[in-house]
């Protein structure tokens, strides 16, 4: 009597697969409505974004120090973690206050290795050429930023006040003999208009750098309009 054929066993059914990727999309999708990128850590996504880019320009996680380091100060990894934890909820803080004067390119929001910037565009606020606040475009903006700095998030921190210009030198017959006295001069008004409502000038500092650290080229009318401006500074404990 001959041996009975083994028959082999059904393959399993395949058409979970289906449904379980129809799950799987859907909660995605659920999940991104879900999302609100105004509630993310700017700051330690910045920080990831740099690490991962190997640009220390950003204030990201590396051993080296960003160009804009100043004092000889180095930011190390570990540092650099640190202050993306203490600056998230103060740049939170700042998107909320500032959104539609970002919307309108009024102000800009970045951070690097100093802290956390609040970038004031110069053609707004000041004519070319001029250290004399607009104050029919600038009052809105600097009572917001006077509020501000007495919020929960950046009360006691320490601030640092920069002017900036473009490369074109001042005209003859300009009270500043050049664009560093322009530069500080804009820096100066701006703190003295924020003390005017109400902010603590100890807490601050001024910094006046010319044309000398432009953000983009000044090859272009463009270029030179963003490098006109004034950057107030929520500055990391390693910049007081």
């Amino acid at each position: 009597m001959g041996k009975r054929e083994k028959k082999e066993p059904a393959k399993p059914s395949t058409a979970w697969q289906g449904t379980y990727g129809d799950m799987i999309t859907l909660m995605l999708c659920f999940f991104v409505m879900l999302y609100d990128p105004s509630e993310s850590d700017a700051v330690q996504m910045a920080a990831l974004t740099a690490s991962i880019s190997n640009n220390n320009t950003g204030g990201g996680t590396s051993l080296s120090a960003g160009s804009l380091s100043d004092l000889g100060n180095v930011v190390s990894s570990l540092p650099s973690v640190e202050k993306g934890k203490a600056l998230g909820p103060a740049m939170k803080k700042a998107i909320s206050t500032f959104e539609p004067a970002i919307k309108t390119n009024k102000i800009s929001l970045t951070s690097d290795e100093r802290g956390l910037v609040i970038s004031l565009a110069s053609d707004t606020f000041f004519e070319q050429g001029s250290a004399e606040l607009k104050m029919e475009n600038a009052r809105e903006t600097l009572l917001n930023l006077a509020n501000f700095f007495y919020s929960p998030e950046v009360k006691n921190r320490r601030w640092r006040i920069e002017g900036h210009t473009d490369n074109v030198p001042v005209d003859r017959g300009s009270k500043y003999e050049s664009n560093w006295e322009l530069s500080a001069a804009r820096a100066v008004n701006v703190l003295h208009y924020l003390s005017d409502f109400g902010v603590d000038e100890k807490q601050f500092s001024i910094a006046g750098y010319a044309d000398t650290r432009p953000k983009f080229s000044n090859d272009t009318e463009e270029g030179r309009a963003y490098n006109r401006r004034v950057d107030i500074i929520i500055l990391d404990e390693g910049h007081f």
